[in-house]
């Protein structure tokens, strides 16, 4: 596998713009007249540039540059195209396991009634147990924004009935023609 830098990889398919700027390989290794080489099937230690490349020519593999800062850059003998594939599997994984807050939203009046309040409080029961964050507010329509003192106890006396439930991440704020409160579950204990 010889000739010039741009005859290699010709095997593996067109490299994507973006993947070749994010690590130097082979020849793109410029500036450094030494190298870390680590990988598998090769004696780690420091090596010419040329010397490396050589060893990586020899296993039909890619030199790539892993750590450009550090002295002297660490390079790796790797097949560049599984390299990738890997670095982005390992991307979607950690992806996968950030977790996804779902905010659900409870909508009063200001002037709510006792059994409307009771279903909406064992609704949000519901939330909170499946660990949901809940979104309480009272929506002031027209005059009823006379009536702020009254949502302010009711947003109140609802985070105070699901005390057990949640805690409070934002006390009662008005935002305009809403008055809002946020609670967040609480971290279940286990036995």
């Amino acid at each position: 596998m010889g000739g010039g830098p741009f005859q290699r990889n010709n095997n593996r398919g067109p490299q994507k713009r973006e993947d070749r700027a994010l690590h130097r390989i082979n020849e793109r290794i410029r500036g450094v007249d030494e190298i870390r080489l680590v990988g598998e099937n090769v004696e780690p230690g420091v090596y010419s540039i040329k010397e490396a490349i050589k060893i990586a020519d020899d296993q039909g593999l890619d030199l790539v540059e892993i750590s450009p800062t550090a002295t002297p850059p660490v390079c790796r003998v790797i097949d560049y195209q599984k390299f990738l594939y890997q670095q982005k599997k390992k991307q979607k994984e950690i992806k996968a396991k950030a977790s996804k807050v779902i905010v659900k939203e409870i909508r009063f009046g200001p002037q709510t009634d006792d059994h409307d309040y009771a279903f909406k409080l064992k609704h949000a029961i519901g939330f909170l147990e499946d660990g949901f964050k809940v979104k309480a507010y009272v929506f002031f329509k027209g005059r009823s924004i006379l009536f702020k003192e009254q949502g302010e106890v009711l947003l109140l006396r609802f985070a105070n009935d699901l005390e057990e439930l949640c805690k409070v991440e934002q006390l009662p704020q008005l935002e305009g023609k809403k008055m809002i409160i946020m609670l967040s579950p609480k971290k279940k204990v286990e036995k």
